[in-house]
């Protein structure tokens, strides 16, 4: 809605508001939220609502445990699916200590310090996410199955296409979120869908996108359902992607847009800047054991190349026009921290724009497809979340971005996590349980 506070105090009295949720997200990107009755609301804006944030993975420890609340009244929305009676709003929150300061382990203020920066250089990035996700049977006791929701594939319609309804439900209560879907469809695996937004700045994109699949889980659960962002949920049908489109804006002017296949300057050295981190980022765009089982198939990538409209490439251009023009990122996933990835892209392409990096020669071919000859010499992704966190654990970049502290213990949660799926001995059922339900 983009109220400020005066706004957001009025419309709460006026509309009949009971419950006012105050949501955020821990380092991993879960997302978190206490509920509010609305006689605290001028204290949560004044001074913040506090947590025990010794109880949030990541966060605090014991001896020093309290942190606080602070809502964004930019960031209000009703949620469509509670009683219009005694209604529910939700709010995003800045994450405070008790002297006031940003906690340095807030992502969303992460992300906001990204902005700052391009603002700072005159530039603004616009960002627009893809997120494919599966819909899944109950069984007869109402747990998750992976047995597919129906045998559709990709653009299929109905009645092969079960999907239609949900993703219908889904598209609705995202408009009356605020929020706006561009298109929806069923994508190639069986289940799949994907829903696109349009595109925006970058803190409102990824507030969008933790709203939406919190809409989409709610949907699924409430049509008898279980949607899963698990990047490999079915060991051989397509994995569910992040795609995220990137613009580069200047004085008003989307520095994407392009004549041909002529690029410019500026566009070229963000381009490379993101190219140059994408190891040392993959920790975090892939931050899971199942996210590498992804690469390489159904259109997922493998190296570390670009092209135009090639759909084989880590990068693409698409083929549009005027404020359409824009760069896509096809290696995250649906796991991932939106805060994080999308401050990470920027500061990495920022810093290619400051170091006038010269963007590398695009590869031209299906990599799908390409013989060892033509792939000789090309770096890759990451091929485990052990090999990525190794390489994050030992950048320079990625430890100016984020404090010690919280790098130590995105760090340390990850390295357990992988020696516990090396000790599994059924990875599956691993996976199942650490995974299944909580993507």
């Amino acid at each position: 809605m983009n109220c400020t506070m005066a706004e957001v105090l009025q419309f709460v009295k006026e509309n009949d508001v009971k419950f006012i949720r105050l949501a955020f997200c821990d380092i991993f990107g879960t997302q978190k939220n206490i509920s509010i009755m609305p006689a605290e609301l001028p204290r949560a804006f004044e001074s913040g609502i506090s947590f025990d944030a010794s109880a949030i993975h990541g966060f605090m420890n014991v001896e020093e445990s309290d942190l606080f609340l602070v809502p964004d009244p930019a960031t209000l929305s009703i949620l469509p699916w509670r009683p219009t009676q005694g209604r529910v709003v939700r709010m995003f929150c800045d994450i405070k200590r008790p002297d006031g300061t940003s906690f340095e382990g807030d992502t969303r203020n992460l992300l906001r310090l990204a902005v700052k920066k391009a603002e700072n250089m005159g530039c603004q990035c616009k960002i627009g996410a893809e997120c494919e996700f599966y819909l899944f049977e109950l069984d007869e006791t109402g747990e998750p199955t992976l047995v597919p929701h129906d045998r559709a594939g990709y653009f299929d319609m109905a009645p092969l296409d079960k999907g239609e309804n949900v993703r219908r439900e889904i598209c609705l209560t995202l408009e009356e979120m605020g929020i706006q879907p561009e298109s929806s469809h069923h994508e190639q695996g069986p289940g799949q869908n994907e829903i696109d937004f349009r595109y925006s700045d970058a803190l409102s994109a990824a507030d969008n996108l933790t709203t939406f699949k919190w809409v989409v889980k709610t949907t699924a659960a409430r049509n008898g359902l279980h949607a899963s962002f698990l990047p490999k949920p079915l060991a051989h049908k397509s994995g569910s992607g992040l795609h995220v489109n990137m613009s580069l804006t200047k004085n008003g002017i989307n520095l994407f847009d392009q004549t041909g296949f002529e690029h410019n300057k500026e566009v070229e050295s963000f381009m490379q800047g993101i190219l140059d981190r994408i190891p040392e980022m993959t920790a975090f765009f892939n931050p899971i054991v199942n996210s590498y089982k992804r690469f390489g198939s159904f259109e997922a990538p493998k190296y570390i190349t670009w092209s135009h409209q090639n759909r084989s490439q880590l990068v693409r251009i698409p083929a549009a026009k005027g404020e359409y023009s824009r760069m896509e990122l096809r290696s995250p996933d649906p796991a991932c921290n939106p805060f994080t990835a999308f401050a990470l892209l920027i500061f990495a392409g920022l810093e290619g724009i400051e170091q006038h990096k010269t963007l590398c020669a695009p590869a031209d071919f299906n990599l799908f497809a390409a013989s060892p000859q033509q792939l000789e010499g090309i770096a890759t992704i990451p091929q485990s979340l052990e090999q990525a966190l190794d390489i994050a654990q030992s950048s320079g970049f990625i430890k100016s971005i984020f404090s010690e502290n919280t790098l130590e213990k995105y760090l340390a949660a990850k390295h357990t996590e992988c020696e516990s799926y090396a000790a599994a001995q059924n990875k599956e059922q691993f996976e199942l349980e650490h995974y299944f339900m909580k993507y």
